[in-house]
């Protein structure tokens, strides 16, 4: 029986993965002993990030958080690095009463969690002090009462009352490497910061339990959650349109994990003819959009993508107008909270409580 070949690239990313894991390690130790400082806000500070790179669901678990608050009666803020962006430093991207920026200057997760949250504070900030530091000058007359601090796992220079981190089950430890070699973003010793795990994307739930046997040594609540289809809508502004319609579909978006979307596409019972996926965040152009809806047409296929995508998109209305015109309509997803949502509740009521 011939020797299975040994993958090349991994080997050869192997140093620099083992030189990024040390200097992560370096300053996570320096955190723990006080040398590099840590900032403390006014007000309670929820941190929703993960330890790989991409695809665990993070933007639709802040969308719960911020929206479970805002049931409570609570006045909430979101501070993210707005990944994907043009622009630079602290802005505001949303006063709570209107939207002030489009994708391209917020980047297409935020502008997306900025629509769909119309009441609460927006900011972009790579370094999220400053971006809490613009609402305390802005907003001094109505403070937010909790801020939702998006993608801050590694961000460590600023205090957080609740670290939550999330992980998707299809992965959950980005196959034990760090980047470049691997997934992961810092080495996973990093997991024991957190208070508690949400596994989400779960389409299987006996690996779900394996992987809340791997997480039971480090003492931490754990969260089963998956991500279910929500509506499938129409690009321009016609409404919902019901998934039953018969839809044949040519499914195209930029995601970290194309799968996920696929599932959630035949969950809704959408016929999927043909599909094209670019790299996370990849800004589409006129050749590549113009690509889909020449190879939609020529299938005589709808082109349908998820929110996130069709918000980068809209922000430009030549791309918008090209596939509006080819009746493409977006995916909305819905965060389930299927198991553990008590202990997440009562442990984010207790923030605002105290605060």
């Amino acid at each position: 029986m011939p020797e299975r070949p040994v993958p090349i690239l991994p080997m050869l990313l192997a140093p620099g993965g083992m030189i990024y894991g040390l200097f992560m390690s370096a300053r996570n130790n320096l955190y723990e002993r006080g040398i590099l400082e840590t900032w403390k806000a006014p007000v309670p500070v929820v941190s929703v990030g993960n330890i790989t790179t991409g695809g665990t669901g993070k933007t639709p678990m802040v969308d719960w958080i911020v929206k479970f608050y805002l049931e409570q009666g609570r006045r909430t803020a979101i501070v993210s690095r707005g990944y994907g962006r043009r622009t630079k430093g602290p802005l505001l991207v949303s006063d709570g009463s209107k939207v002030l920026l489009g994708s391209r200057d917020a980047g297409d997760e935020v502008a997306m969690l900025a629509s769909r949250n119309p009441s609460t504070i927006v900011v972009v900030a790579e370094r999220r002090r400053e971006g809490v530091e613009l609402i305390m000058r802005e907003f001094a007359g109505r403070m937010p009462e909790v801020i939702v601090l998006d993608d801050a796992f590694q961000h460590r220079s600023i205090a957080r009352d609740l670290d939550i981190v999330v992980l998707n089950a299809r992965e959950p430890f980005g196959g034990g490497r760090v980047l470049p070699a691997g997934r992961l973003r810092e080495p996973l010793q990093g997991l024991g910061r957190a208070s508690l795990f949400i596994v989400n994307k779960i389409d299987d739930e006996h690996r779900a339990s394996r992987i809340v046997e791997e997480l039971k040594p480090l003492g931490k609540p754990v969260i089963l959650a998956r991500v279910r289809p929500g509506e499938l809508m129409a690009t321009d502004r016609r409404g919902e349109i019901s998934a039953e319609t018969g839809v044949r579909a040519f499914a195209f978006a930029g995601i970290g994990s194309p799968q996920g979307f696929m599932h959630s596409l035949a969950a809704a019972g959408i016929d999927v003819a043909e599909s094209c996926f670019f790299r996370d965040h990849q800004p589409f152009t006129s050749d590549s959009v113009s690509s889909i809806v020449k190879r939609a047409r020529r299938l005589d296929l709808v082109p349908v993508t998820t929110e996130k995508d069709w918000f980068r998109i809209s922000d430009d209305r030549k791309l918008a107008g090209m596939l509006e015109e080819a009746g493409c309509r977006y995916l909305t997803i819905e965060q389930d909270i299927f198991r553990g949502r008590e202990i997440l509740e009562k442990m984010l009521s207790d923030l605002t409580r105290r605060g």
